[in-house]
């Protein structure tokens, strides 16, 4: 099966938000990276995946204008494809041509996707479910992605460790296989 590696908002623009929290962030830049280098060794294609406004209002962390759009400095990666979007699903994501991800799949005969990226519940949960409903195999290594606490509207507060663990349990075996980035890549 032929695989590609998205790899989502993992950008500067987080940083900038009132909820980041290094915490988690140093196991998270290493199990992603490791991914990313295996993927490239193995000629599997890693596609980049920017969350951008549509307002272009510096002040904006995910506006273009502000800076911020651009890969966190301890990632390493040369991107196969990149591609912005402004919706959480990464196949609605277009790339200077003004394709979206997932005619670059099709095009290119990707069967399977490999979910990486920030954040856990958002984007990366959001895209597994979309990629499935398309037919895609899906890969969801929670190793290799990230999320930061929260706080429901009854008050009920939620660790990352809690807010995975809902993700894996609504996607395994429905949307997605969940693994470990180590275990990620198709033999």
């Amino acid at each position: 099966m032929k695989q590609a590696l998205i790899v989502i908002d993992v950008q500067d623009s987080f940083r900038q938000r009132p909820f980041w929290d290094e915490t988690e962030y140093p196991a998270f830049v290493e199990q992603i990276q490791s991914l990313i280098d295996a993927a490239a060794a193995r000629d599997i294609p890693v596609l980049q995946v920017f969350h951008t406004s549509v307002s272009n209002d510096p002040a904006n962390p995910f506006a273009l204008a502000s800076g911020h759009v651009k890969t966190l400095k301890e990632l390493r990666l040369a991107p196969t494809a990149v591609f912005h979007k402004t919706v959480h699903s990464s196949l609605y994501a277009k790339d200077a041509d003004g394709a979206t991800l997932q005619d670059w799949l099709v095009k290119h005969g990707i069967e399977g996707i490999i979910v990486s990226g920030i954040r856990t519940e958002q984007c990366c949960e959001t895209t597994s479910r979309h990629a499935s409903d398309a037919g895609f195999k899906v890969v969801f290594p929670t190793d290799a992605t990230l999320t930061f606490a929260m706080q429901s509207p009854s008050g009920q507060h939620y660790t990352p460790a809690e807010i995975r663990d809902r993700t894996e349990l609504v996607l395994q075996g429905r949307f997605a296989r969940i693994a470990r980035a180590a275990d990620a890549l198709a033999a």
